[in-house]
């Protein structure tokens, strides 16, 4: 629900001009169903006992943080009249036709998950080092394939086959670096090697989409489906015709080690979480930084933001619109690619069928979520990755709910973020709209 005021301006001009001020009314519904639901939890489901964080990830950590016990019911209660005034403050605003800011939908957040996690934990203790090493492991395909969303949009293409360029991925860098093993020994050399092979592939799917899109004008949302469905079919035949066969020489990947940094990883919580990480993830955090930086800072970035804005101007100031985005899109499957090796040689894991599982999906619903930002989609991506892991930990500690409710929470998240949290959104102007030069 959207509700749309006119204000006229006090001016001596006498065309003077009115502001429109938009608000809107999902912020408030989405903190009020969240309200009533931490209220039932304690009216109707109360749990007695004290739910205990545990905040080292083991004994021999150079830095001891004590655990922290709270009770669970006193905790629940607190987080219910917190949450009822961050609603009503919500309320309040969007009355006084202001806007809901961003910092008090994350304060809702984090106080409805302390609220919950205190709830589900109540006599256990919840390891709070692995749920959110788990979570920022989840995340990673999830944020390189949001990178790869941004950047397509933003050039004015709209990338569907990102969970085709994830599987694409994940099934050469199985492959490459099990025969670059088998055949030569050298670990380090089959890691390289499945590495490229796998951004080889997203990047060749990436060219296929944007063939299609750009050069032939076909729809691209119906292209990118297509791919979707053509790299789970071939990948599936493949794995079961020729890998599962030779599954020794063909799929057999090594995996990356985890490479903790000096100091960095002795850091309490941050340190085993963010730093003590594999070369797959430290690589996600640098392309992270360099597409907002590009995007953002750079001649390419501004070149790029233009073709997906505007491409008419673009092209009149002379850059080669279709050339644009089919080289961008063309490097966003490099990424997505990248982001496929995380299944696979990124964690150790042979190649299965239709092992991504909708990462691209959820990964196209934090690029939505994030505004087309990459710090924010990635900030999307991140609590998804969150939701994912979630149910894992609440399954290990004996955690009441419903284990069909954990399996669905991440897709739960995915669609309260971009219909309840998000409000009106609008992605570049040019997306999906094929350049016919006149």
């Amino acid at each position: 629900m959207t509700t749309v005021t006119e204000h006229h301006q006090v001016s001596p001009q006498p065309d003077a001009l009115a502001t429109t001020v938009v608000t809107s009314w999902k912020a408030p519904i989405a903190f009020a169903v969240f309200t009533l639901a931490a209220l039932a939890l304690a009216v109707f489901a109360p749990r007695e006992g004290d739910t205990t964080y545990r905040l080292n990830a083991s004994d021999k950590d150079a830095i001891i943080i004590a655990n922290i016990s709270v009770p669970a019911m006193p905790a629940l209660w607190v987080v219910v009249v917190l949450l009822l005034l961050a609603t009503a403050f919500s309320v309040w605003l969007v009355t006084q036709k202001r806007r809901v800011p961003l910092w008090l939908i994350v304060v809702f957040a984090i106080v409805f998950l302390f609220g919950f996690l205190t709830w589900a934990g109540a006599g256990a203790m919840l390891p709070m080092i692995n749920l959110l090493y788990g979570s920022l492991s989840l995340a990673v395909p999830l944020i390189f394939g949001a990178l790869t969303g941004v950047i397509g949009e933003r050039v004015g293409v709209i990338n569907i086959g990102i969970e085709g360029q994830l599987l694409a991925g994940a099934f050469t860098s199985a492959v490459t670096a099990s025969v670059v093993m088998s055949s030569t020994g050298s670990m380090g050399l089959a890691l390289l090697a499945g590495v490229i092979g796998a951004m080889i592939a997203g990047a060749l799917v990436g060219m296929v989409l944007a063939a299609f899109a750009i050069k032939y004008f076909v729809d691209q949302v119906i292209v990118g489906v297509v791919l979707n469905v053509l790299v789970t079919g071939l990948t599936s035949f493949f794995f079961s015709q020729v890998l599962a066969p030779n599954a020794a020489v063909l799929n057999s990947p090594p995996r990356f080690p985890r490479l903790p940094i000096p100091f960095l990883s002795e850091i309490p919580i941050i340190g085993p979480v963010l730093f003590r990480q594999t070369l797959i993830v430290y690589l996600m955090y640098l392309a992270v930084i360099v597409v907002f930086i590009g995007l953002f800072k750079t001649r390419w970035g501004l070149r790029l933001r233009a073709v997906g804005e505007h491409p008419q101007a673009a092209d009149t100031v002379g850059i080669n619109v279709n050339r644009t985005r089919f080289w961008n899109v063309a490097l966003a499957g490099t990424i997505a690619g990248l982001g496929g090796t995380f299944f696979t040689i990124g964690s150790g894991i042979a190649f299965n069928k239709e092992m991504t599982a909708g990462a691209g999906f959820i990964a196209l619903a934090a690029v939505i979520f994030g505004g087309w930002d990459p710090i924010r989609a990635t900030l999307a991506a991140l609590l998804f990755g969150f939701a994912s892991n979630l149910q894992n930990t609440l399954s290990v500690i004996g955690s009441p709910v419903p284990s069909e409710f954990m399996l669905m929470l991440p897709y739960l998240v995915t669609i309260i973020a971009v219909a309840g949290l998000v409000g009106k959104v609008r992605g570049p102007a040019a997306a999906g709209k094929p350049y016919i030069k006149s």
